[in-house]
């Protein structure tokens, strides 16, 4: 029961630690973030130029 309570206690402290980004994640995320946004654009474009508009 002592190592459980102990494991426990363990885990919780590794839990609660927030762990920062580092600046080459930040650049990845936002060149994902760009990527998804153009990549949209251009299926919009592409989607509304091939479909015979009504």
């Amino acid at each position: 029961m002592a190592t459980e309570a102990k494991g426990e206690g363990e885990l919780k402290k590794e839990l609660a630690v927030r762990e920062e980004i580092l600046p080459v994640e930040r650049k990845l995320v936002a060149g994902s973030i760009i990527l998804a946004i153009i990549l949209l654009a251009i299926l919009y474009w592409v989607s509304w130029s091939m479909i015979a508009h009504v």
